[in-house]
């Protein structure tokens, strides 16, 4: 029985010992353990709150990426339109300008065609003008090579001529 109820004596030294036991522990093992379960816990509290953050920012930063996405494919098919567009009007403006240059170039050739023709009528009226005088001097020496025949037409003229 000795065991179950202890001597008084026993019991003090036992008390001493683990107060002594107790103020050791507190002074050089509990603020070290307490200080490092702390530094643990404020260095779990910031890598949860960095993890966090850093969840949010690659949220923010995926939508900013689907927004510049979706902007730069607007841009893309704007920038496809006005080529269109500018291509378009080019191709108009070509068209536009060959019919113009053609009617030009038609414009110049008839022309030069009446102007040509023109000339070539004035030549020829200018080769019968010479052959018809030739023929009417060839006739008329023919014909006057007789003293008689010049005397009839003078007066056959003067005849026609009278006021």
């Amino acid at each position: 029985m000795e065991l179950v109820t202890p001597e008084i004596g026993l019991v003090f030294w036992t008390a001493v010992s683990f107060l002594i036991l107790l103020f050791l522990l507190g002074k050089f093992a509990w603020k070290p353990i307490l200080g490092a379960l702390n530094d643990r816990e404020r260095f779990i509290e910031d890598s949860l709150s960095k993890a966090e953050a850093a969840k949010e920012e690659m949220a923010r930063l995926t939508n900013e990426n689907e927004s510049l996405l979706k902007q730069a494919r607007i841009e893309r098919d704007q920038i496809l339109n006005e080529a269109r567009k500018v291509k378009e009007q080019m191709i108009a403006d070509a068209k536009e300008l060959a019919h113009k240059e053609g009617a030009r170039m038609i414009e110049l050739a008839r022309v030069e065609i009446n102007n040509q023709k023109s000339i070539a009528m004035a030549d020829v009226k200018n080769q019968v003008a010479t052959l018809s005088l030739e023929i009417a001097e060839k006739v008329l020496r023919k014909q006057f090579e007789d003293q008689q025949k010049q005397d009839e037409l003078v007066s056959q003229l003067l005849k026609e001529v009278k006021l």
